[in-house]
């Protein structure tokens, strides 16, 4: 039998669904003048008292690059459907208390202060968002590669309270797997983002955002992947070619719609990331990991378990599916991806 290695995963975070008790069906509606077309999303978990808050940690308004005000980008998140949203503004920590006296709601919705702390070496960008930090972050300059400026960047952030996550590597082709793995104390990174000029999928020689966190998870580094929207435009709705909102978010499983809640959940791990598929459940135990998808109109399901090195080790096409650990896999994670090309990627459980 495989052994289970806990590390950064709390024991609530393990035993999901252990009790098998059922949960009254809890669906967040949107806010009022919303459009009718704007999804449900279904935060009840069965068996468990904690829910799914769906939200995005990574936006801009016009206190940077954006388009839009911080009203106008909040009321956007508020009225499709989103639980919580992180303003991350270059170099510019956007104020969130009068945004939540009017859009902010217990238990409903919840904007969160942030800043996408951006600086660079020599011809490289190095951005780093700063999610809940107490004060705003001066990003480092003049350091001596890209990754002192990357770790200048994190430890400033967590010097501020803040949880850092890593953005966009591929963007300008700046920072390497290399790179990324000297980075200490960084547990998210961003396998997804919704601009269109960051290179997700890698080019040339240059690998893709998902096999990049394979490499590092091969290593023996405990990273979470993230997915985002990096929303510059919500000027031109239906625009591929613009920076708009709604691409890629995560669902974060928590007690509480609370920023302490909701980022130390994002550091355990304890949550999915996706460009449109929902899961009902996530469940982990000494054994094995298991994925229920929450199915969409006729749209059809591949849910694949990854082991080390990205390699697969079992697909199902059901819409529970369940991989049990062998032992010797390192890790094991899961994407799912729906037949319109929309993907859901579930966190790894580490296996020895």
């Amino acid at each position: 039998m495989a052994r289970r290695q806990f590390g950064v995963f709390d024991g609530v975070w393990l035993v999901i669904g252990a009790l098998g008790l059922a949960a009254l069906p809890y669906v967040e509606r949107t806010a009022a003048g919303a459009s009718s077309e704007a999804p449900l999303f279904e935060q009840a978990i069965p068996g468990s008292t904690l829910r799914w808050y769906k939200g995005n940690t990574h936006t801009h308004t016009l206190n940077s690059d954006g388009d839009s005000t911080a009203d106008e980008v909040v009321r956007w998140y508020r009225e499709h459907g989103y639980h919580f949203l992180v303003l991350t503004d270059h170099n510019f920590l956007t104020a969130v208390d009068g945004l939540n006296a009017v859009h902010g709601a217990n238990e409903k919705f919840l904007v969160v202060k942030g800043e996408e702390v951006t600086s660079s070496f020599q011809s490289k960008s190095v951005h780093v968002n700063g999610l809940n930090v107490s004060s705003q972050v001066e990003p480092t300059r003049n350091a001596a590669s890209v990754v002192a400026t990357i770790q200048g960047n994190v430890d400033a952030i967590r010097k501020a309270d803040g949880v850092p996550h890593i953005n966009h590597p591929n963007f300008q082709w700046s920072i390497t797997p290399e790179d990324l793995r000297q980075v200490k104390n960084n547990r998210l990174l961003e396998v997804y983002n919704g601009h269109p000029t960051v290179h997700n999928a890698g080019g040339g020689s240059v690998p893709g955002l998902e096999q990049v966190w394979d490499q590092l998870l091969s290593q023996g580094i405990t990273l979470f992947g993230i997915a985002v929207d990096d929303a510059h435009t919500f000027k031109q709705p239906g625009n591929p070619d613009a920076a708009g909102p709604g691409r890629g978010w995560v669902a974060v499983r928590a007690a509480r719609l609370e920023p302490r809640a909701l980022l130390d959940a994002l550091e355990r791990g304890a949550f999915y990331a996706s460009t449109g598929v929902e899961l009902v459940d996530v469940k982990s135990s000494a054994t094995a990991l298991t994925v229920e998808v929450r199915p969409r109109g006729d749209f059809k399901y591949r849910v694949r378990f990854i082991e080390k090195g990205g390699q697969v080790l079992h697909e199902s096409i059901e819409p529970t599916a369940t991989y049990t650990f062998k032992g010797g896999e390192g890790y094991v994670r899961a994407t799912v991806t729906d037949s319109g090309g929309r993907i859901a990627w579930v966190q790894p459980v580490f296996v020895k």
